[in-house]
């Protein structure tokens, strides 16, 4: 089935605009953008007036099996593999249901995230497209351990890394650095070193996947970028040298800003354990000031929110943009990396992230004007992936 949606604001994903235009899509691939035309008849027409019309969104950082309940480590600790599997799936479709038809879970007790692509690719369920990591690697009582594989050494680091991409693992998921939810350990301190990482890193690139590096002190940000990771995912404590580095090895950023704004905005009186929150107060405007480094300095930034942290919803993807705004991103450049620069870091990006002919036709329309409010995109009106409209 051929679908065009006529009058409406395309934004590409790519820096463009195309006011009061046209797009053309089959189940497969978008045929044509703006004037371009086709020979095969037109089975749909939507009239997008009064829309935006914008690539599908991609969160680079969320976790399936958390529910953003006040203390996911519980939540977490209590599920067993079924009950993991349907929150994850349940999760997965809200995302869907708000325009982000592609997700990076980055870390699942199980590897459930791994088998829940499979089941959406087989078609057994409606889903986002799943890039999963499946278990962390962590050291030895590290970041996250209470769901990850813990590793010490660069040899059992490189086979823990062997046996997630045995396991399908799209991406290997690192912990540099301790973290804000993972009681008992520091968030700034280093804990898998360059050495460690780096045999992760190669193996990952021997077998043509990413990799993402939780990283928060600086120390361990460092480390993880001359390992060779993909992305830092958060980057709290960025200096001159960091930034450096970021840009010499072409190191993404997906900083997750909503989930330290969640945790501290709803605290203790919601349930939120008190070292969380004070993790999270102290690191706050730290991060936001590396954010700010990041973006001014040049370095690649994809959007990403932590999704399933505490208050921080799965589908709730705008919050992370309404905050990139404020910190001083324009609207097109929020775009950009909420899809094309994402898919990049994915290294998907010849087949999503941008709305050019040839590419899946994963498309999301919103009502209003995007460049008149970022937060328009909340308002969606239709969801297609593999230019499907998604009812769920």
């Amino acid at each position: 089935m051929i679908t065009k949606i006529n009058n409406v604001s395309i934004y590409d994903g790519r820096g463009q605009v195309l006011l009061n235009s046209s797009i053309i899509f089959n189940e497969q691939m978008i045929l044509a953008v703006g004037e371009e035309t086709i020979d095969e008849e037109i089975d749909v027409v939507i009239d997008g007036k009064g829309l935006s019309c914008l690539p599908g969104m991609i969160d680079m950082h969320v976790h399936l099996n958390m529910d953003a309940t006040p203390d996911p480590a519980a939540l977490i600790n209590k599920d067993n593999e079924a009950m993991a599997a349907y929150r994850s799936l349940n999760n997965a479709q809200k995302h869907l249901r708000a325009g982000i038809t592609t997700v990076r879970n980055c870390g699942s007790k199980y590897n459930v995230d791994i088998t829940l692509r499979e089941a959406i690719l087989e078609g057994m369920f409606i889903g986002p497209r799943i890039f999963a990591a499946g278990q962390p690697i962590v050291m030895t009582g590290g970041h996250c351990h209470y769901f990850a594989i813990e590793a010490d050494g660069e040899n059992e680091v490189r086979k823990a890394a062997r046996t997630q991409i045995k396991n399908g693992a799209d991406v290997l998921k690192l912990m540099a650095t301790g973290g804000g939810l993972t009681p008992g350990v520091k968030p700034g301190a280093s804990q898998l070193s360059e050495s460690e990482m780096h045999a992760a890193c190669t193996e990952a690139c021997h077998a043509g996947k990413t990799t993402a590096a939780h990283a928060q002190g600086n120390e361990g940000i460092k480390n993880a970028i001359r390992a060779g990771v993909t992305t830092i995912e958060h980057g709290v404590y960025l200096d001159d040298e960091a930034i450096r580095l970021m840009l010499e090895h072409g190191t993404y950023l997906v900083a997750t800003l909503a989930a330290p704004y969640n945790v501290i905005r709803h605290g203790v009186e919601a349930g939120i354990p008190a070292y969380a929150v004070d993790k999270n107060k102290e690191a706050s405007v730290p991060h936001q000031e590396s954010f700010q480094l990041a973006y001014t300095s040049g370095v690649k930034i994809a959007t990403g929110t932590d999704a399933g942290t505490p208050f921080n919803f799965h589908g709730d993807f705008v919050t992370e943009l309404e905050i990139m705004e404020k910190l001083g991103m324009s609207v097109q450049e929020i775009i950009q990396a909420a899809t094309f620069t994402a898919a990049e870091a994915l290294g998907f990006e010849d087949m999503i992230g941008s709305l050019e002919v040839g590419k899946l036709s994963d498309i999301v329309l919103v009502k209003g004007e995007i460049s008149e409010n970022i937060s328009n995109l909340r308002n969606v009106h239709s969801v297609f992936m593999n230019g499907k409209s998604i009812d769920l």
